[in-house]
C-alpha cells in the first residue's frame, strides 16, 4: 500500500514523434533494447481499461484533496531538490540483469514482499533479476507481470526493507511547467537525481507493440540506465510517470500516472492486462483528407479502414476508394469519429487516451461520427486487444 510522503514543512527553494530509443543501458552504454518503430500513417486502435484489481488499488491522496486550489498551486512551484532527494531515493533500485542495467522504484509492500515497478524492455524476457537498493543490499528479484504495450513490469522482491520504501502515485494530471525530477542509475551511476519541468501532457510514444498516448514529456534529462525510474513532482515527491525514453536534447518522455496506477495493480495480481480493442486503421484528420471527402469538419479521427471481424466491423465504415491529392493518395468514404462517450475527439491521441483510462473489454462505447456529411451515433462494444509481442 503507498506510503503517503510528507516532504519538509517549508519547501524553499513535439509535437508527436514517430520512434525514440528507450533509455536502458549496458555495460559499456548499449542500449538493452530499443522501442519499436510506429506507422505514422495509421495505428490501430486499442487501450486499457478498468480492472476490479485496478479499482481495489487506487488510492486517493486525502492532503492533496483537502488544499484548497491556492495550496495545490503553490505546491506545484515551491521545491527543494535536496529536500525531495532525501525523500524519494529510498525507494529507488537499480535493476541489474547480464550486462544490463536498468533503474526502477518500489511501488508497494506487504507483509513480507517489496513490488518494484520498471519497464518491460529493461527486463525483456528475463523472469529474474537483480535487485540493488539504496543503500547498496542485493536482492533477488522475480519478474511477476509485463506488458510490452505499455512497457510497464513488475517485480517482486520477497523481503521489504527501510531501503525498499513506496512512493505515492500522483493521481493528478501535471501541468506544464510544473517542477519535476527524474530519478534512476544513467550510465549505471546509481542513486542519481536530474531536474527539470514538465513541457507537455498527452504525448504520443512508440512502444515495442504500438504507439502509447497519455505520456508525459520533459526537459529532465533521461539517459540510458534511466528506464524504468520516476519521474517525480519536486514539490510532493510523488509519481508523475515512468521514465522510458530521451528522444534527443531536453526532450524525454514518461508513461503517465494514470496508465501506471491503472495497469500495474493488475500486473501484481494476474501478471497480465488485458487492453480494449477498436479495430480500426486511424489517419489524422488532414487537409487533404478533408478536401477529397469534402467534410464539414476539420477536427477528428478518419477512419481509413476496419479491420476484419472486429468490434467496429458492424458499427464504422472505412474509406472504399481513394483519389490523388498533389501526388498523394488519399483515401475516400471512411466515417469521421468527432466524439466518444459525449466527449469531443479532435485527434487520434484523444480517441486512443479516453480508451487507455476510461474504458476496458466488453465496455459499450457511444461514439459519435460524420457519415457522407450527416453526423450520427453508433454504438460499439469493445473487444480485448489480440496478444502482439507480449503485450
Amino acid at each position: 500500500m503507498h506510503r503517503i510522503r510528507i516532504l519538509a514543512l517549508l519547501l524553499v527553494t513535439l509535437a508527436m514523434v514517430t520512434s525514440v530509443p528507450a533509455a536502458g543501458v549496458a555495460v559499456g552504454g548499449d542500449e538493452t533494447r530499443a522501442s519499436g518503430g510506429v506507422t505514422a500513417a495509421s495505428d490501430d486502435l486499442h487501450a486499457v481499461g478498468d480492472s476490479p484489481a485496478a479499482q481495489a488499488q487506487g488510492q486517493t491522496n486525502q492532503s492533496q484533496d483537502n488544499q484548497s486550489g491556492g495550496e495545490q498551486a503553490r505546491n506545484r512551484t515551491d521545491c527543494n531538490y535536496v529536500s525531495l532527494y532525501e525523500e524519494t531515493i529510498p525507494s529507488i533500485v537499480q535493476i541489474q540483469l547480464g550486462q544490463g542495467l536498468g533503474s526502477g522504484f518500489v511501488y508497494e509492500t506487504s507483509e513480507n514482499a517489496t513490488y518494484v515497478v520498471t519497464n518491460e524492455h529493461v527486463v525483456g524476457e528475463n523472469e529474474s533479476v537483480g535487485i540493488r537498493d539504496s543503500e547498496g543490499g542485493l536482492h533477488n528479484g522475480t519478474v511477476v507481470g509485463a506488458s510490452a504495450f505499455a512497457d510497464l513490469a513488475v517485480v517482486r522482491v520477497n523481503a521489504t526493507s527501510d531501503a525498499l520504501e513506496p512512493l505515492d502515485v500522483a493521481n493528478e494530471t501535471p501541468q506544464p511547467g510544473q517542477r519535476v525530477a527524474a530519478l534512476g542509475s544513467p550510465y549505471g551511476l546509481e542513486s542519481t537525481i536530474t531536474s527539470g519541468i514538465v513541457s507537455g501532457v498527452n504525448r504520443s510514444m512508440p512502444t515495442e507493440a504500438g504507439r502509447l498516448p497519455n505520456t508525459i514529456q520533459t526537459d529532465a534529462p533521461i539517459n540510458p540506465g534511466n528506464s524504468g525510474g520516476p519521474l517525480v513532482d519536486c514539490a510532493t515527491g510523488d509519481v508523475l510517470g515512468v521514465n522510458r525514453a530521451g528522444g534527443g536534447e531536453n526532450i524525454g518522455f514518461a508513461i503517465s500516472a494514470a496508465l501506471v496506477d491503472r495497469i500495474v495493480p493488475e500486473l501484481i495480481e494476474t501478471g497480465e492486462y488485458a487492453y480494449p480493442y477498436l479495430g480500426v486503421r486511424a489517419l489524422p484528420l488532414s487537409q487533404p483528407i478533408v478536401e477529397a471527402n469534402d467534410l464539414s469538419v476539420t477536427e477528428g479521427v478518419y477512419v481509413a479502414g476496419v479491420l476484419g471481424a472486429t468490434p467496429a466491423s458492424d458499427a464504422l465504415q472505412g474509406a472504399d476508394q481513394s483519389v490523388q491529392v498533389d501526388g498523394a493518395t488519399v483515401p475516400v468514404g471512411g466515417d469521421v469519429i468527432v466524439a466518444v462517450d459525449g466527449q469531443s475527439v479532435s485527434t487520434r491521441d484523444d480517441l486512443l487516451s479516453y480508451l487507455l483510462t476510461e474504458t476496458a473489454p466488453e465496455d459499450t462505447i457511444e461514439l459519435t461520427i460524420v457519415r457522407d456529411g450527416q453526423e450520427q451515433t453508433v454504438e460499439v462494444t469493445l473487444g480485448e486487444r489480440p496478444q502482439m509481442n507480449g503485450a
